[in-house]
This record gives C-alpha cells, structure tokens and sequence, in this order.
C-alpha cells in the first residue's frame, strides 16, 4: 500500500496524518514541536523523521511506501527557508538509509488555508506562536498578510502578547506602571517567587515568551486592565490583516475562519476578536475550517501525486 504524509508542524507540537493515494486519512497522531524557528533545524527534522517512523511501526508499514510527504511548517512562507528545511530533512533521512521519493515544504498557513478551504474561496487567521494570514481568491490565488517574524512582525500572536506582558511586569515592578494580575499569575506559574526570578527565566533559561499569552488571557478574564488593553491592541492587529487583506482581492462576501492555540476555541482574547470583526467587518464571515491543517497537507500531497 502505498502512503501520503501530512506534516502540521507547531512550536509546541507537530500533527502528522497518513493516508491512502484517495487523500483517506487512516492513521493520525501527535508528536513533538517541529517549528524550526524554535527549536532550531536539526531538533525540528529529528521529530518530524522520528513521527513518521513512529505512524510508519504502528501501520506495519515501510518507508518505500511512501509517496509524498508534505510538511507545512511555521516560517516556510519563505522560499528560502522552505528549501532549507527541505534540504536538511532529506539529507537527515539519507543518513537513517531512507531515501523518500517526494518531500514538500510549505507554510503551515497554506496547508491549513488548504484545509479550511479545500474548494472555495476563504482566508485562514492563525494566531498561535506567531500570526499570519493565508487567502485564497476566488480564482484559487493565493495572497499573505503578515508572518514577518517575532522581531518585526507577528502582531496579534502569542509572543506579540506575552513580550507586552512582560513589559507591563518589568515596569510595575519598579513603579513605571500599573499594578497588573499579570505579575502575579506569573510569578505562580513560573514558581520565580519575584519579578528578578522572571527575568533570570527569560534570559537565562529561554522562557517561551510565547506561552505568557495564556496568562494574560486568564489576567484579562479576571478584570485586570492592563491584560484587558494587551488583548484589545492585539485584537486590532489581527482584524487589520483582514482589512489588509480584503483590500487586495477586492470581493464583496468572504469567509474566514481561525487557526492556532489562542483563537480556535472560546476565550476572551477570541471572542473580543469576534466582536471586532463583526463591528467593523460586515461583509466578512467567521466560520469554522472544513478541516483541520494536517488535513490540508494531505490534501497537498494529493495534488502533487495527480499532477
């Protein structure tokens, strides 16, 4: 039998799916972060090797029944660094004796825009580790708002949030702004006991400045203000994609639909995001994805296999 591998590769995880040449899913499962803007190149082609082995063992299957794989990973939107990835995981694979006959990489935003909109026009928001907006036209062209990086761009994402955070923290602990929940909610999650334990973390210990999000929604939905603010400016960088968006294809009606740990479920951060998009967006839709990225990659494959 022979197999299509969907790659979703995440900073904190990586979903993998195989499927039969039809693009039918038959086996999916999660394994270990693959973003290799976090965890560095070789760490990131260690685990999406080792997962594919791992659904290959549990199949019965062997790396020759492999048709093609297609790995959509955050900071691929770049040709570059797309051919980078694709290089060092062909060249990890040859050293384990495995030559697979078709690799792919692509951004994680177009696998799950292909996904969330396998046959219609629709944009895909993903707002995870880092944001970027993926939109397909009602020609099948594909345009990108955003996903310059944490140091530039990727407003509205979790690290975006979470160095505001830390910025409100560092500043209220010397008395250059206000008292925040944040301080506190983070001080017990990061068993750091004072604002200088923080710090030690983030510089010294590598702190996922990303995973602070998570703390300021919680601050936000307690009433802390300053979470309340962080969340509101954030919030209007993502709707400002859209508008960004919009602006290019020009389409009167159009769908978009939420991606990535911080706006595919109900919480504060998501839901003030709702709002805004329907008090300043009419003519946009928000509507729940047809499928999940993993999904889109398969979708991906499939394409390349038939053409």
């Amino acid at each position: 039998m022979k197999y299509l591998i969907g790659i979703d590769g995440g900073g904190t995880k990586t979903d993998s799916a195989i499927a039969d040449l039809s693009g039918k899913i038959i086996h999916h499962t999660t394994g270990k972060p693959s973003n290799f803007l976090v965890v560095g190149i070789e760490e990131a082609v260690e685990n999406i090797f080792a997962l594919i082995e791992e659904n290959l063992f549990k199949l019965e299957g062997d790396f020759a029944d492999v048709k093609q794989i297609v790995i959509g990973v955050a900071g691929a939107g770049r040709k570059e660094d797309a051919q980078l990835l694709e290089k060092s995981f062909k060249d990890y694979s040859e050293e384990q004796g495995v030559h697979f006959k078709g690799i792919k990489v692509v951004s994680d935003a177009h696998i799950a825009l292909e996904g969330a909109f396998p046959d219609s026009a629709g944009c895909i928001l993903i707002a995870g580790t880092g944001s970027i907006l993926f939109g397909k036209d009602d020609k099948g062209v594909i345009h990108r708002v955003g996903g310059f990086g944490r140091l530039i761009g990727d407003e509205g994402s979790g690290y975006s949030i979470g160095r505001k955070a830390l910025n409100a923290v560092s500043k209220a602990s010397d008395g250059r702004g206000e008292e925040t929940l944040i301080s506190e909610l983070l001080n017990a999650k990061m068993n750091s006991g004072s604002t200088n334990g923080i710090i030690n973390k983030i510089y010294k210990e590598k702190l996922d400045v990303a995973s602070v999000a998570k703390i300021v929604i919680s601050a936000a939905e307690e009433g802390d203000p300053i979470a309340e603010d962080i969340l509101d400016e954030e919030a209007d960088e993502l709707v400002l994609h859209i508008k960004s968006l919009l602006n290019k294809i020009q389409i009167n009606k159009f769908n978009v639909a939420f991606s990535g740990s911080l706006i595919d479920n109900n919480n504060f951060y998501s839901d003030i995001l709702k709002r805004k998009i329907k008090s300043t967006l009419p003519n946009v839709t928000i509507v729940r994805p047809a499928a999940p990225p993993v999904s889109g990659a398969i979708l991906f494959a499939k394409r390349i296999v038939n053409e």
